[in-house]
C-alpha cells in the first residue's frame, strides 16, 4: 500500500515512500533478534565510501544506526511501519564532514550581521565602495560596519595593475562617520577606513607586530589601512564590539541549518577556546560554550569536532594547556580533541614562508613570533599533553619546518597514533609527502581555494608551482590521509564545487587548468569528504561511510553523482539530509 509521497524539496518531483508488508524474518546473523527497519532507502545509486564495497543499491535504517545495505538485505528487514524511500536512481552517499570550517564565522559574516563584499557579487574596489556607502546610509553614526570576502583576485582594479592595493582612501569618502573593518575572503588581512585606524590608536608610529604587517605608504609612512596577519589585523578587530550572545547563538543555528542544506551532517570547528579568537568573529571560548549547550539540550543537530585555540606563541599554548578547562565532550555531538596552531600565512598576501622567492621578491616568514624554535616548543607542549595538532601551515618551508617538529615532538612523547595533520598543506614536496606518509601526518586540503586563487598565483609564484598547489594526486599516492575541506568562511561550503574542483583543478573565473597532474578521481574526492574526515575525527568506527552498525549520518543528490560529467556536479541539488537517522532536511 501506498502513504503519501515525501516531497524532497529542490527535485521537482516527488518521491515515493512505500509501506511494504513484511514477515518476520532474521537479519541473518546467528543468534540475532529480528531488526526493524524504520527506514528504508531503495533504487539508489548508493556510494558508501566503503574501500571493499564502494557501491550498493539500497539502506535501512533503525535507531538511528545502519542496519543493513544492500537490497537482498533490507528486504529482510522491512516491516509494515517501515517508510520505503524509492530514490528511483539517485545517489544516497554518507553525510559529508566539513572537517575545517569556521561554522559560527560562517554565520556571523552573513548577512544580517555583515555586509557581504565578496565574489561574484563584487569584482571591483568600486563595488565595495557602493556596498559600503548603502550600508552606511541606513546606520547611526558611529556604528560599525563589517564587511567580509572581498579578494584581490578578483577586484578588478588590483588585477589590472599589481601594484594597486585597496586602503582607507577608498572606503573614506563613503563613509566618513562610520568605522569600517572588511576582512579579506580567507581572514588574513582587513581593509579598514580612517575612522577605524583612528579608533584602533593605529598611527604611523606604530610598529607592525612580530607576524604581522601594518602596510604603509611608501612616500610616507602613513598606513594605508591594509593590515595582515592576526597580529595586525587584532589591532584594528580587537575595538569591534564583539557580537551578543542571543546574536551568536542565533548565527549558529542558521548556519547549522544551511549546512543540512547542502547535505553536511559533521564539521571541525578549527579556532575555539581562550586565544586571541582567530580571524572570524565566534572563534571564542563563547561559540564553545553555545556548541555544549545545544548539544546538552538535543539541538545541536551537527556533530562537531573542536581544535582550541590558545594564542600564537609558546606561552600561550602553556598557558593555555594548563589554565584553561575545556566543557565535557558530548559523545556523538561533541569533542574537544585537538589544538590548533598557526605556523605561517597564506600566498596572496606573500606571507606563506617558501624557499624559493614569490615573483618581485619576498620569500614569507613563520608568524610565530620566535620562528621555528619557538612553532616547535607549542607543538611539543601541546602532543605532549596528548592533544591531536592541527597546524595552519602552506608555504613549503613551513611545512618542512612543521613536519620536523611533529617528527621531534613524537620522538620525545612516544603515543600510538596521534593523527596530526596539515591545514591546507599547499606545497608540500614530494619528499615532504613521503614523510608525512611515514609519521602518519594528515592533510586537510581546500579545493574550492583552489579555483578561487589559481589565476592569482600564477601572477605570484610562476605557473610551476602555482599549477603544483594542493597536490592532491601526488599525496594519495604518497599514502597521505588526505581530508577535504572548506574552510568556510572563505569560500562557501559546497562540498559540490570542492569535489568537482578536486577533480579538474579549473579556475572558477577563466576555466583554465592548474595542474592536471593533480587532479584526483570523484570517488578519491568523496572519500576525501566523508570516510578520511572521520578518520581525522577518531570517528572512522562509527560514522563516515554507510556500512552496518554505524551512524545514519546521510544525504541524497537528485541524480547520479559518480555518472555526471564533473562540470555537472555544483548543479546536482541535495534533496535530504539525514543525521542520526533524523531527516533535519527534505
Amino acid at each position: 500500500m501506498l502513504a503519501p509521497c515525501r516531497n524532497l524539496r529542490g527535485t521537482g518531483q516527488r518521491i515515493r515512500i512505500r509501506i511494504i508488508s513484511g514477515s518476520a524474518v532474521s537479519s541473518g546473523r546467528p543468534g540475532s533478534a529480528p531488526l526493524a527497519a524504520e527506514f528504508a532507502f531503495v533504487d539508489s545509486a548508493v556510494v558508501t565510501a566503503e574501500p571493499a564495497a564502494p557501491r550498493s543499491d539500497a539502506v535501512a535504517v533503525a535507531s538511528g544506526r545502519i542496519v543493513a545495505v544492500g537490497a537482498d538485505d533490507v528486504r529482510a528487514v522491512l516491516r509494515p511501519a517501515t517508510e520505503v524511500i524509492d530514490l528511483r536512481g539517485r545517489t544516497l552517499l554518507p553525510g559529508i564532514n566539513d572537517s575545517h570550517a569556521h561554522v559560527g564565522a560562517f554565520g556571523a559574516t552573513r548577512p544580517p550581521l555583515a555586509v557581504d563584499v565578496g565574489y561574484p557579487g563584487v569584482r571591483s574596489i568600486a563595488d565595495v565602495r557602493d556596498r559600503v556607502r548603502n550600508a552606511a546610509a541606513g546606520r547611526p553614526a558611529g556604528e560599525w560596519i563589517i564587511g567580509t570576502g572581498w579578494d584581490l583576485g578578483y577586484l578588478e582594479e588590483c588585477v589590472a595593475d599589481a601594484r594597486r592595493q585597496p586602503g582607507r582612501a577608498d572606503l573614506d569618502p563613503v563613509s566618513p562617520d562610520h568605522p569600517v573593518l572588511l576582512r579579506d575572503f580567507s581572514g588574513h588581512a582587513v581593509w579598514v577606513n580612517s575612522r577605524a585606524l583612528e579608533l584602533a590608536g593605529v598611527t604611523r608610529d606604530t610598529p607592525s607586530p612580530d607576524g604581522g604587517e601594518v602596510v604603509r605608504d611608501g612616500a610616507t609612512g602613513e598606513p594605508t589601512g591594509l593590515l595582515r596577519e592576526l597580529a595586525a589585523t587584532a589591532l584594528v578587530q580587537s575595538r569591534v564590539p564583539p557580537p551578543t550572545r542571543g546574536q551568536k547563538r542565533k548565527a549558529l543555528l542558521a548556519a547549522i541549518d544551511e549546512l543540512h542544506r547542502l547535505g553536511i551532517t559533521s564539521v571541525t570547528e578549527p579556532t575555539l577556546g581562550p586565544g586571541s579568537g582567530g580571524p572570524f568573529p565566534m572563534s571564542d571560548v563563547e561559540c564553545l560554550e553555545l556548541y555544549r549547550e545545544l548539544a546538552e539540550e538535543g539541538g545541536l543537530g551537527m556533530r562537531v569536532n573542536v581544535l582550541l585555540l590558545f594564542g600564537e606563541g609558546l606561552a600561550d599554548v602553556e598557558r593555555g594547556l594548563r589554565e584553561f578547562v575545556p566543557p565535557a565532550d558530548v559523545p556523538g555531538w561533541l569533542r574537544i580533541g585537538g589544538v590548533k596552531v598557526f605556523a605561517d600565512g597564506i600566498p596572496p598576501l606573500k606571507t606563506a614562508w617558501m624557499h624559493e622567492e614569490y615573483v618581485g621578491g619576498g620569500f614569507g616568514s613563520l608568524v610565530v613570533p620566535g620562528g621555528s624554535p619557538e612553532l616547535a616548543g607549542m607543538i611539543r607542549v601541546a602532543h605532549a599533553a596528548g592533544y591531536q595538532i592541527g597546524v595552519h601551515v602552506v608555504g613549503d618551508a613551513a611545512i618542512d619546518a612543521t613536519v620536523d617538529a611533529l617528527a621531534a615532538a613524537a620522538a620525545a612523547y612516544p603515543r600510538p597514533d596521534p593523527r596530526h595533520y596539515l591545514i591546507h598543506s599547499d606545497f608540500a614536496r614530494p619528499g615532504t609527502l613521503a614523510r608525512m606518509a611515514s609519521l602518519g601526518i594528515g592533510m586537510n586540503a581546500q579545493p574550492q581555494i583552489k579555483a578561487t586563487i589559481s589565476d592569482l598565483m600564477d601572477r605570484m609564484l610562476g605557473e610551476e608551482r602555482s599549477a603544483y598547489q594542493w597536490p592532491l594526486r601526488a599525496a594519495l599516492d604518497a599514502g597521505v590521509a588526505v581530508s577535504c575541506s572548506s574552510d568556510m568562511p572563505v569560500v562557501y561550503p559546497d562540498w559540490r564545487l570542492g569535489v568537482a574542483n578536486a577533480v579538474l583543478r579549473e579556475s572558477k573565473a577563466t576555466g583554465r587548468v592548474s595542474g592536471p597532474e593533480q587532479r584526483i578521481t570523484v570517488e578519491e574526492a568523496l572519500a576525501a569528504y566523508t570516510r578520511t574526515p572521520a578518520r581525522q575525527d577518531f570517528a572512522e568506527d562509527w560514522k563516515g561511510t554507510l556500512a552496518v552498525g554505524k551512524a545514519a549520518d546521510c544525504c541524497v543528490v537528485d541524480g547520479d553523482l559518480l555518472g555526471a560529467d564533473p562540470h555537472d556536479i555544483p548543479e546536482l541539488p541535495v534533496v535530504l539530509t539525514m543525521v542520526d537517522g533524523r531527516v533535519v532536511f527534505g
